[in-house]
């Protein structure tokens, strides 16, 4: 199943790359009306991804894949031991109060030392575009405590509502304001199809609950996954025939 990995991005036109950033980040504040009413959806992602946190007096050991903005942190007020997987530095020094509640900040989730274990591990729209999927998850298996879980919500890419959405919203305002199609910009960032995700989630994890912000897993605009039971053989196992880790 694992054939089509690691993917290999789409190439973009230079003019595409001139404002993918600005417009990224542009997405991340909410500076437009179609990634204002955007957010204002995602919100539903943030909130079934806290909604084991809310009402915990204790602390949660959390790792946050693909932290953006660390715009999650605004539905998880209780949590204090926060570490990060977060490559660019201007999405979080646009921020700098959320980061102060970092512990720490990795470029990447194999840079975390292998002893160090979480009693949960999550991520909000952020598995649509890793090249390198099944090694990004397999690694996390290993950093979860036992008992711990892997919370993910996602856009439902390769769905006919999510496309519909993204196509009359930020399709329209991309092309108005810069002449372009964001067709080109969603197959370059969203390398991975909800159901994918959900395959690789399966093959790692023996429980895996989901919900979805529509009518069902097809028809929808986000889904969110509760990963339970982790294989950690199966996982260890893999990146031994990565050659990510020896013995």
């Amino acid at each position: 199943m694992f054939n089509a990995f690691p993917k290999t991005r789409p190439v973009l036109p230079p003019d595409y790359h001139a404002i993918l950033r600005r417009h990224c980040m542009e997405n991340r504040k909410g500076a437009s009306p179609s990634s204002s009413l955007t957010q204002r959806m995602e919100a539903w992602m943030h909130a079934q991804v806290a909604a084991d946190a809310r009402g915990r007096a204790e602390d949660i050991s959390t790792l946050e894949i693909g932290a953006g903005t660390l715009n999650h942190l605004d539905y998880e007020k209780n949590v204090r031991t926060l570490d990060i997987v977060e490559p660019g530095d201007d999405f979080l020094d646009a921020f700098p109060q959320r980061r102060a509640r970092v512990r720490h900040c990795y470029r990447d989730i194999f840079q975390i030392p292998g002893e160090r274990r979480y009693e949960r591990i999550i991520s909000i729209a952020t598995f649509e575009h890793l090249t390198d999927l099944p090694m990004v998850v397999a690694k996390a298996g290993l950093l979860l405590a036992d008992g711990g879980s892997l919370r993910v919500a996602i856009p439902g890419e390769g769905g006919l509502l999510w496309t519909l959405g993204y196509r009359l919203t930020n399709g329209i305002e991309f092309r108005c304001r810069y002449g372009l199609d964001y067709e080109r910009i969603m197959r370059y960032e969203h390398v991975n199809t909800a159901d994918e995700i959900e395959a690789v989630l399966k093959y790692f994890f023996a429980r895996v609950s989901w919900r979805v912000f529509g009518l069902n897993r097809m028809f929808s605009f986000y889904r969110f996954y509760e990963c339970h039971a982790l294989d950690r053989g199966r996982c260890a196992a893999f990146l031994k025939e990565r050659g990510v880790i020896q013995g």
